[in-house]
């Protein structure tokens, strides 16, 4: 009989294959996201959710005029290694949208409905995803809760006057200097369809990339009776951040929570000067630009959620 021969495998065959596993660990298995709703003062929030909940835990906190729409590709690619939560703001998405006379639209009470549904969903650590308005509500929950906060995420969201200087911003701050009829009803330019679609695709590579679903299912929502009011609420509120960016900087530089920062360079509403600032304040901070627009999963997503997965890893031993 023959004894069996081993044969010693070359350093390059085992590098390959330890490549190929850590590819099929970044895939991972094909997770399902639920659709789930809970109560907070009153207001239904719908929210989504996926991944082994004992994992580490990211929040995603979505932008204007979109829901946690926009991050349908996102969890999926997240969800097999991690625990992935994303709501709707009330007045978004597929949570209530109570009339703004009955209901505090502001940036202040935004954060507080987000923070007590967290608090809610019994989540003690988490790292924090912001985009756009999901900045100012983030940061707001960050800077009160420093201890649960793991981990920054911040896309083409802002914490710096340069980022907000442009000429994007101008009848907005008009309106919050004056509060007028005529400053607000200026603004309901910014809640058509064009302006909606121009969010979407300004800025990009490929428009033919970016799915019109986007403009409208948003565009859905924000015809709703009564909705353009709430929007224009939040514009107004919207001049209550920027007096709290010293703040939020302080927390920075106190905390030094672990930052990645990918944004899409070419946004015309937060473009690259609000994402460089971010440097001053942080040290243990990463930064990518892309080559696309304010919605930057849409055209990135795939190296976003990789950039994404490695900063968990990194930040979750």
């Amino acid at each position: 009989m023959f004894a069996p021969k081993h044969f010693a495998m070359p350093l390059f065959a085992i590098a390959f294959a330890a490549h190929v596993l850590l590819q099929t660990a970044d895939a991972g298995q094909p997770s399902t996201t639920f659709y789930r709703e809970a109560t907070v003062e009153g207001v239904k929030i719908a929210y989504r959710e996926a991944g082994p909940p004992d994992a580490p835990t990211v929040v995603l906190l979505h932008g204007f005029p979109t829901s946690s729409h926009m991050f349908r590709n996102l969890i999926p690619a997240l969800a097999s290694r991690y625990h992935v939560i994303a709501p709707d703001y009330p007045g978004y998405g597929n949570s209530d949208a109570p009339p703004h006379n009955q209901f505090e639209y502001t940036f202040d009470h935004l954060a507080e409905v987000v923070d007590r549904f967290l608090e809610q969903q019994k989540l003690e650590r988490y790292a924090l995803y912001v985009m756009d308005y999901g900045a100012p509500i983030g940061f707001r929950i960050a800077a009160e809760h420093p201890e649960r906060v793991t981990g920054l995420i911040i896309q083409n969201g802002n914490a710096y006057d340069e980022g907000i200087d442009n000429d994007f911003w101008k009848p907005i701050k008009k309106y919050w200097n004056e509060n007028t009829p005529q400053n607000r009803d200026a603004l309901r330019s910014l809640l058509t369809r064009e302006a909606t679609r121009w969010q979407y695709t300004s800025g990009v590579r490929d428009e033919s990339k970016i799915s019109p679903d986007n403009w409208n299912i948003d565009q859905a929502l924000l015809d709703r009776l009564g909705n353009q009011e709430i929007q224009l609420d939040l514009f107004l509120s919207y001049g209550s951040n920027p007096p709290l960016y010293p703040k939020w900087q302080a927390y920075f530089r106190q905390h030094q929570p672990p930052t990645l920062i990918v944004w899409g360079k070419n946004d015309a509403i937060f473009p690259a000067a609000g994402a460089f600032p971010y440097q001053r304040d942080l040290k243990n901070v990463e930064l990518h630009l892309f080559d696309t627009g304010h919605f930057a999963l849409e055209e990135d997503g795939d190296v976003i959620a990789k950039h994404i997965r490695n900063f968990v890893a990194r930040i979750a031993n």
